[in-house]
């Protein structure tokens, strides 16, 4: 029988949103997710229907070049109107809700005031 050994977790101390909090990025980073994940999706629905670029563009009554912009991950300053008529196009509705924050979870403290996983 394997003998199982605990080990001591050496990951203790905040967590990564207080780290990007501290930071002053947190906000930062959270917008560049979001958008990462929305460029994605309309990526997909758009290959999944076999849109090209330049039809998607068409059906949104814009040039190209906007919608590259909508379609980089890195933009962050794409509106909401052009977001909700990107996905109209696809046959999708964006959806967004306010939660409230989940606070962040302490370290506990263990045996001999080692912090336990």
């Amino acid at each position: 029988m394997k003998k199982e050994v605990q080990r001591e977790n050496v990951h203790t101390g905040t967590s990564f949103d207080d780290f990007l909090e501290e930071e002053g990025i947190k906000n930062e980073i959270e917008s560049a997710a979001i958008k990462r994940v929305l460029a994605w999706q309309f990526e997909q629905a758009m290959a999944k229907q076999q849109k090209t670029k330049q039809g998607m563009a068409k059906e949104l009554k814009t040039s190209r070049s906007q919608l590259d912009r909508l379609l980089d991950p890195a933009n962050t300053g794409v509106s909401l109107e052009t977001l909700t008529r990107a996905a109209n196009v696809l046959g999708k509705r964006l959806v967004f809700e306010i939660r409230d924050q989940v606070p962040a979870k302490k370290a506990r403290v263990g045996v001999k005031g080692k912090a336990a996983a």
